[in-house]
């Protein structure tokens, strides 16, 4: 079997390295040709970003924020967790 062959026996060809320079050339040429309608998109694509990160940032749905989970709260204190009140010193 000859290395420079697909298993089918075909020869091997750089098909994709030549569709990603294509897309590289082409993606230049389109920006430094069309600089002016891209650079005025760019505070509508910032805007569309926005609630893309709110939803995909990972907070874990809603309730992300609030601080209800049982690590951050403790019960309320009842008689036994008071410790006593110091005696209070008075002057006559």
């Amino acid at each position: 079997m000859n290395p420079d062959n697909n298993e089918d026996g075909k020869p091997k060809t750089g098909g994709k390295y030549v569709l990603i320079g294509f897309a590289l050339i082409a993606g230049y040429f389109l920006v430094t040709e069309h600089q002016a309608h891209v650079f005025s998109a760019l505070p509508y694509l910032l805007l569309l970003a926005c609630p893309l990160l709110h939803f995909f940032h990972g907070h874990g749905g809603h309730g992300g924020h609030g601080g209800d989970s049982p690590k951050d709260s403790k019960p309320p204190a009842g008689p036994s967790d008071q410790s006593p009140e110091p005696p209070r010193h008075v002057h006559h």
